[in-house]
């Protein structure tokens, strides 16, 4: 048996053929196997919808989530630990995914763990032991409701959906919690029939995410009992965008030896959030009108691997406080990029292994099989250019009439984050070797 999550996939409710300014798409397919590998038969599952509106007071579950400063540290603690063991693997290329997209998946998929095996889990996304297990819940159910908040500026949308087999019996329960924490729609689906099934899902995620992903998977294993897939799609422009007429081809360098030619966006003049930091690193941080933001950091020479592993929650939040105006000239390469990751040995790197093993307890999705998981594979794609939707240009940065500009050239490999700015998450977070993906 299977049981594949797939992660957030930001999409947006507009019309995609408008070139944006920041594209970002993310989906993680985990699966889980049947450890007896015996058929049973039983009552079977049937599918409806529910939108984060539809959530209501009498839905919610009593108490209070986990604060939002606890949330917010605990989930940029998973992205950086899980980011320095990616990293360590792929030092020389290009890292992109969502890390809220897989904290997001491993704790839908709690919902369903029981004893150590939930323990590890919550522990693994960096949450304290004596946090209350529903309050951990209640925080995801409180960012899947910020994030989903209607915004002119921003285009963002987040969604939870899980494919049953349709002999699974899944307990009430589960299938409870995943509705009013998760807000996730449930299908029935025959996964021996694997075609029809990847119909099914495919067609499910290509319409949510506007056709942006077409095959979410190509294979489905025809033992496969359930499948969590969690979509995020964002589309946001730049506070000021750059002006494509300004953009020239320039050399960037993936290292000593090898340069690449790319197109740098170049813009003038920007006040935009600067900050040095000796030992190590540049930051600097472009805003979109939605006042969500982009920081970039720009390691000194030589001195990527230290900044890697001193990024910390607390790290993060000294740059943050740390970030002044200042009037710059931005150069920035157009950015075009995906990645593709095996998360099962890297998650046991954190500490996330019983869902992995046969001794792994999953029994509060079905007390009437035995489940693991198989896989957890997460895909992402970075597309960064100059323009926004129509009308961006209406709210640009002013130079101070006063102040030269500074010039920052960001013309070698860096770090760059999206951030939301409700709670602070980091919604992707990559390392930028070769902008062009080559």
């Amino acid at each position: 048996m299977v049981f594949k999550c797939a992660e957030p996939v930001w999409f947006p409710s507009v019309q995609l053929e408008n070139t944006d300014v920041s594209r970002l798409i993310a989906k993680v397919p985990v699966a889980v196997t049947d450890v007896e590998h015996s058929p049973q038969t039983v009552t079977g599952t049937h599918g409806g919808g529910l939108d984060l509106e539809d959530v209501t007071p009498e839905d919610q579950h009593k108490g209070a989530p986990v604060d939002d400063h606890t949330f917010v540290s605990s989930n940029s603690d998973f992205a950086f630990s899980l980011y320095k063991q990616l990293a360590l693997k792929t030092s020389n290329e290009n890292v992109i995914f969502s890390p809220l997209s897989d904290s997001m998946t491993l704790a839908f998929l709690s919902l369903g763990a029981c004893g150590p095996t939930l323990t590890e889990t919550l522990e693994g996304l960096k949450f304290n032991s004596q946090s209350p297990e529903t309050e951990i819940h209640q925080g995801f159910q409180h960012l899947l409701q910020t994030l989903g908040r209607p915004s002119d500026q921003l285009q963002l949308s987040v969604g939870n959906a899980m494919f049953v087999q349709e002999q699974l019996k899944l307990l009430d329960k589960f299938r409870e919690d995943v509705r009013v924490l998760c807000a996730s729609e449930a299908f029935s689906t025959d996964f021996r029939d694997s075609d029809t099934a990847k119909k099914l899902i495919n067609g499910y995620v290509r319409n949510k995410t506007q056709g942006k992903i077409v095959e979410l998977f190509k294979d489905p294993d025809k033992l496969t009992e359930m499948m969590l897939v969690n979509y995020i799609f964002s589309k946001a422009q730049w506070k000021k965008p750059f002006d494509p007429s300004r953009t020239y081809k320039s050399e960037f360098h993936v290292n000593k030896n090898r340069t690449v030619e790319v197109p740098m966006m170049t813009t003038g003049g920007l006040e935009t959030p600067y900050f040095r930091d000796e030992a190590a690193c540049t930051a600097l941080e472009l805003r979109y009108t939605s006042d969500d933001s982009a920081p970039f950091i720009l390691p000194d020479e030589g001195k990527m691997h230290d900044l890697e592993a001193k990024l910390l929650p607390q790290t993060l939040r000294r740059w943050r406080d740390s970030l002044q105006p200042r009037v710059t000239d931005v150069f920035v390469p157009r950015v075009f990029i995906t990645g593709n990751l095996d998360l099962k040995k890297t998650l046991s790197y954190l500490g996330i292994t019983r869902i992995f093993e046969e001794h792994g307890d999953l029994t509060r999705i079905s007390r009437h099989r035995s489940l693991k998981v198989g896989e957890a594979v997460h895909k992402a794609t970075l597309k960064m250019d100059e323009k926004g939707t129509e009308g961006a240009a209406g709210s640009g940065a002013q130079t101070l009439p006063m102040e030269t500009p500074f010039k920052v050239k960001i013309n070698k490999h860096f770090l760059l984050m999206i951030r939301e700015n409700g709670m602070n998450n980091l919604l992707f977070l990559g390392k930028i070797v070769n902008p062009s993906g080559r």
